[in-house]
């Protein structure tokens, strides 16, 4: 891997002044951690993918995906991350296929977090804490709530990983909610 989480919050950071998607970021790497521990896998590396699969975005909205490699290159980063991180833009602006199990995760919950975070801010507390999937999917089935994140994309990185969309909703939430209580980042 060769970066480590600070440097990637770093590059982050630089790439990125909007603090809603650097929050993005954070909240996607909260979920990735989540899902590494929850399977035993590298928990800095998945969080890592998720802090910078996004790291384009601000500076090339239409190539989105396209410049990823470049920069992560330059910036030392792996080519496992790098597709990784290119690949959560599958059929959208991304030809790259999520095969690894941590990029179907990123592929998955890249639009959740979207949909969750959507879900927090319309609540009186806006606060994940008393989120729960009921209020989610109850949203996730009004195509006009959150009209921007495309339900597809989450229901077919929940099949792909062959979990049940029940079960990826409350990790994301629970995940969230983590990430919402922790101490500012860096």
């Amino acid at each position: 891997m060769g970066r480590t989480r600070q440097e990637a919050y770093a590059l982050l950071c630089e790439r990125n002044k909007n603090p809603a998607l650097v929050r993005h970021a954070l909240e996607v790497e909260g979920v990735m951690r989540r899902f590494a521990e929850n399977g035993g896998h590298d928990v800095e590396k998945w969080g890592i993918v998720g802090l910078i699969h996004d790291i384009d975005y601000e500076e090339y909205p239409d190539r989105h995906c396209e410049m990823t490699p470049e920069i992560l290159r330059e910036n030392g980063y792996g080519e496992d991350i790098i597709r990784a991180a290119c690949s959560h833009g599958y059929g959208i602006c991304s030809d790259i296929k999520p095969e690894h199990f941590m990029e179907k995760v990123l592929y998955a919950v890249d639009e959740l977090t979207g949909l969750v975070h959507a879900c927090v801010i319309m609540r009186p507390s806006k606060s994940a804490a008393d989120l729960e999937y009921k209020s989610v999917i109850k949203k996730f089935r009004q195509p006009s709530f959150a009209a921007g994140v495309d339900r597809s994309v989450i229901e077919r990185g929940a099949e792909a990983l062959g979990l049940d969309l029940q079960y990826l909703i409350e990790q994301t939430i629970l995940a969230m909610r983590e990430v919402e209580a922790a101490d500012p980042p860096g």
